[in-house]
């Protein structure tokens, strides 16, 4: 009879031993997955998006908008780096990635490499580690998921998308044409 083969249980200490090669790394539950650098298109949506997220989130002291690489360490088996992220603002803010134990917000641009990852693995961790709001930003389709901890279904949004994080301070509104138009050229 043969015995089941080992699988090996990754930790974040592991993947921060790993070499600094241009990849991204990060432990799901265990599981390691290596992301290659992004596209250009990518990187383009998160350029126009960074900058809205951080002055909306700093002028309102709602937080810090960051973005990776990053090593927002859950547990010793969830070390993730999400695209665009915001820390949820404190009496100062955070010294070091260590210094990070929440979010206000993770955002994802998919890619052919990460789609498995983002929609699923990701999508439930950060459900299950109770950050408010989890985008999917999807340039082909030109619009983005918000998933939310207890939703079964994404709340897709095409057109103008609306983050309001506090009820008593005005929504950041972000016109999806002009954010996706900065991809196309």
């Amino acid at each position: 009879m043969a015995m089941p083969a080992h699988t090996l249980e990754w930790t974040a200490d592991m993947a921060r031993a790993l070499p600094d090669d241009g990849n991204r790394y990060e432990v799901l539950d265990g599981e390691l997955f290596v992301t290659p650098a992004p596209s250009y298109r990518h990187q383009r949506v998160l350029g126009a998006l960074y900058p809205a997220l951080r002055a909306y989130a700093e002028e309102h002291r709602i937080g810090w908008a960051l973005f990776s690489p990053a090593d927002i360490e859950f547990s010793p088996r969830r070390l993730v780096q999400p695209d665009l992220f915001v820390v949820p603002w404190a009496a100062r803010e955070p010294g070091s990635w260590r210094d990070v134990s929440s979010l206000l917000l993770a955002v994802e641009v998919l890619s052919p490499s990460t789609a498995r990852a983002d929609c699923t693995v990701k999508r439930h961790l950060y459900q299950n580690e109770g950050v408010p709001e989890y985008w999917i930003v999807d340039t082909d389709a030109r619009l983005i998921e918000r998933w939310r901890p207890d939703d079964v279904r994404p709340e897709p949004v095409e057109g103008v998308f609306a983050w309001a994080p506090l009820p008593e301070v005005p929504p950041l509104v972000i016109p999806l044409n002009a954010l996706f138009g900065t991809a196309d050229g």
